[in-house]
């Protein structure tokens, strides 16, 4: 199913949320700093709201419609829609490679075989490395 970038109704706002999320998540430097971070669950936290406010921005909503149904206030929306976060920033360089064709989500939360094959390779080269022991 192809993901629409002005989404029209809750499932299309929903579904570039989601993709939004887990594109921005999966960065190497989103990864890192939830690695390293003390804060992770307001890490989270901060990359979903972003992702939601975005997706629903795209969609047409005000800050006032987004705020409300995210339950955050205006002024956390605008800084994440600004880019005034990290985390808003994150989002918004997640969209834009997303549009260009640079990160394509469905092969990465739902095609499962290039997972399969990497790891495969890896247990081959593991077993080869024991039998040289």
């Amino acid at each position: 199913m192809k993901l629409n970038f002005q989404p029209i109704g809750k499932e299309e706002i929903h579904r570039l949320e989601t993709a939004l999320l887990v594109g921005s998540l999966f960065r190497p430097e989103v990864m890192e700093e939830i690695r390293s971070s003390g804060e992770r669950l307001t890490w989270v936290d901060s990359l979903a709201v972003a992702a939601g406010a975005l997706a629903r921005s795209k969609a047409g909503m005000s800050v006032s419609e987004i705020a409300d149904e995210l339950g955050r206030t205006e002024q956390t929306i605008r800084e994440h829609l600004k880019g005034q976060t990290k985390a808003g920033r994150i989002v918004q360089q997640t969209y834009e490679l997303m549009k260009e064709g640079k990160l394509d989500i469905e092969k990465m939360t739902f095609d499962t075989a290039p997972i399969k094959e990497r790891l495969e390779k890896i247990k081959g080269e593991i077993d080869e490395i024991i039998s040289m022991l």
